[in-house]
């Protein structure tokens, strides 16, 4: 279930159906107006649709004029604590701001912000984090963390209400999976708004991805979020990487290739991590969208090759290359992969026409043993 809402980030419209948005933030001091704009272009180049930098001292705030002209994509200005730096932000041209309601000096103050949004007609983001929930509600987080998270994101969403300002988008994260799990479903009940989904804190690229994928998976599976950043400590271009990938395994958007490929195992004959770990680096390179599989044996070659655009099944001295459900050749192990992108690059020349598939009822050992009958390329 979609939102029903929707707001416009800059030309980038998050919620009411549209596809979901990758973004990130940036690490480096805001107020450094070089290493942040050129970060920005990385992130960019990775694939973040919209940036969001920290905006703590006022020499940051200043430097956001500069950094919206440069970027090349949305840029949101983050804003804890000073109403009056939000107000900088926004005459600076922010696409958006993200603020937190219940710090950010009483609800006189989140009315200046919001009158300042209107004028310049940019949305928000509100919400709650598991770290940072108001005093009040620290009793029912000790008894339910998930139902604090809502009861205080609810909070902002009647303050902003009151104001009769609609245009915002709210996130419930936190560090434990179950909990931010829980509390976007509960609160997707209750709001037509947009979802920023994330699991605050995640970690390490290793453990962060693993949280984020489980999380935002989930509720994505789920038909809820707009937006999402997976927060990694580490460079922010992994963030988006990672996103990429949640977005990709569950068929929502598409950028890149996909890779399959099998596990290693007794029936590796040729060294399949290796293999892979080859192929995925040189499919890096690829903007299009296309499946590539790399298997090491007979068993679920013809199978899972056969599904994917491109795959190869990996021999002790040859190998095969499939293409669209078809053996296509076989090769010397040497330069498999060599020609998989020699067969890849002319496909992509050549329009990346799909032929009809015809369904594989052969036996896999049997299609293999067939396969390797054909001469040597």
């Amino acid at each position: 279930m979609s939102s029903e809402r929707s707001i416009n980030v800059g030309g980038v419209r998050i919620g009411g159906g549209a596809p979901v948005v990758v973004q990130s933030m940036t690490l480096t001091p805001t107020h450094d107006v070089p290493a942040t704009t050129a970060q920005i272009a990385a992130l960019a180049s990775a694939g973040c649709e919209v940036v969001r930098c920290a905006v703590p001292k006022i020499e940051d705030a200043d430097a956001l004029k500069k950094i919206v002209r440069l970027s090349p994509i949305p840029v949101i200005a983050d804003i804890h604590f000073n109403a009056s730096l939000a107000l900088r932000a926004i005459d600076a041209g922010v696409a958006a701001v993200r603020i937190n309601p219940g710090n950010i000096g009483g609800p006189e103050r989140v009315g200046q912000v919001v009158s300042a949004a209107r004028v310049a007609g940019i949305p928000m983001r509100i919400g709650a984090n598991s770290g940072s929930l108001p005093k009040h509600l620290h009793e029912l987080a000790q008894q339910d963390q998930a139902e604090a998270l809502v009861a205080a994101a609810l909070e902002e969403v009647q303050l902003l209400e009151r104001l009769e300002y609609h245009d915002f988008k709210i996130s419930v994260k936190s560090t434990h999976v179950p909990t931010m799990i829980r509390a976007y479903r509960m609160l997707a009940d209750k709001v037509p708004y947009p979802l920023h989904l994330g699991v605050t804190e995640a970690g390490t690229p290793f453990s962060g991805s693993i949280k984020s994928a489980i999380g935002i998976g989930a509720l994505l599976a789920d038909g809820i979020g707009d937006t999402l950043r997976v927060s990694l400590t580490a460079d922010p271009v992994k963030e988006v990487e990672v996103a990429w990938e949640i977005l990709k395994a569950l068929g929502l958007r598409e950028r890149g290739p996909v890779m399959i490929a099998c596990p290693s195992c007794g029936r590796d004959n040729v060294g399949v991590e290796n293999l892979a770990v080859e192929v995925e680096g040189r499919l890096k390179d690829y903007p299009q969208a296309f499946e590539v599989a790399v298997m090491g044996c007979a068993v679920n070659g013809p199978g899972e090759a056969g599904d994917a655009d491109f795959g190869i099944a990996g021999g002790r001295d040859v190998g095969f290359i499939y293409a669209h459900g078809r053996v296509l050749k076989k090769v010397s192990s040497d330069i498999l992969v060599d020609e998989l992108f020699h067969e890849i690059d002319a496909w992509i020349e050549a329009g990346m026409r799909r032929p009809k598939r015809l369904k594989m009822a052969k036996p896999a050992a049997l299609a293999m043993a067939e396969a390797s009958e054909i001469p040597l390329d």
